[in-house]
């Protein structure tokens, strides 16, 4: 039998291992890329399945509330999503989303996967990588592997280093929501900074 407390401190070690090795630079080039899509008015787009589609909708919904960045998640609205598996199949279902919703060169995309995109698992995250490059959009993705389709081809990513390959998937899944809390609320941070200086850019008392 497993010994409950054995295994919750060494689940707890492991996230702190994990929170550890991040790099931090890779999160500020995130952060500068997410703020670069708002500031030229362009949209996030958030592409997940499974339990990376749930997190896609939290994030969604933190990065429109408290970063003021225009942000959706296509599997938020299930009956589209069925629709278009059933019409198209499944391995185009982000594609055309992102067709339908006329994706600019000023908008975004972010990628929320274990595996990162193969083209025998995530097929429909391999084909919207490759239509928003066409697109000239922005990429970037938080994945469990570095090797995946999305961070080998994203314009900046994260790949959460899991020490334990049989909870890869639930430590990736939970460093999502950890880092895309991380970037919603760093923007945040930058706007109450900026309105709280004057136009010289000295601290307003």
């Amino acid at each position: 039998m497993i010994d409950p407390p054995r295994y919750i401190d060494s689940w707890l070690h492991e996230v702190a291992l994990i929170a550890e090795a991040i790099e931090r630079s890779y999160v500020a080039e995130m952060l500068d890329l997410l703020e670069q899509i708002k500031y030229r008015g362009g949209r996030l787009f958030i592409l997940g399945v499974g339990g990376s589609a749930a997190n896609a909708a939290h994030a969604a919904n933190d990065f429109r509330r408290f970063a003021r960045l225009e942000a959706y998640a296509p599997t938020a609205d299930i009956a589209e999503m069925t629709a278009l598996a059933n019409d198209i199949g499944w391995h185009s279902i982000f594609e055309e989303w992102l067709k339908e919703s006329r994706l600019t060169a000023s908008d975004g995309i972010l990628v929320l996967s274990v595996n990162g995109g193969t083209s025998n698992i995530s097929p429909h995250l391999v084909a919207a990588v490759r239509y928003v490059r066409e697109r000239g959009a922005s990429i970037l993705a938080i994945v469990g592997r570095k090797d995946g389709y999305a961070a080998q081809h994203a314009h900046a990513w994260i790949a959460v280093p899991c020490p334990d390959e049989d909870l890869r998937t639930p430590h990736a899944e939970s460093f999502q929501l950890v880092l895309t809390h991380l970037l919603a609320w760093s923007m945040r941070a930058r706007m109450i900074a900026s309105v709280s200086r004057s136009p010289s850019g000295e601290p307003i008392e």
